[in-house]
């Protein structure tokens, strides 16, 4: 493969994972959101399951910083005890 070749392949394998990317991390969001915006504790305290399972998932993969992923877990947390 030549070298200009090579760019490119780089080029089309960066924006795929680029979007790969954004697709964890808006489903991250996501699921934060919707645990912050819950006010009733038992509907909250299952949103908070899976919102600490997509962080732990994302985090994994190295689409966000492992401590990124514990501030994210942390603020959510901080939510469920304050209901």
């Amino acid at each position: 493969m030549s070298a200009k070749g090579t760019v490119l392949k780089r080029v089309r394998q960066s924006r795929k994972a680029n979007e790969r990317n954004k697709n964890y991390k808006s489903a991250m969001k996501t699921v934060i959101k919707k645990v912050l915006n819950e006010t009733d504790k038992n509907n909250a305290s299952k949103l908070a399951d899976k919102a600490f399972s997509t962080i732990d998932k994302v985090a994994s993969k190295g689409v966000i910083h492992k401590n990124k992923a514990a501030n994210q877990k942390s603020r959510v947390s901080k939510h469920l005890k304050n209901i």
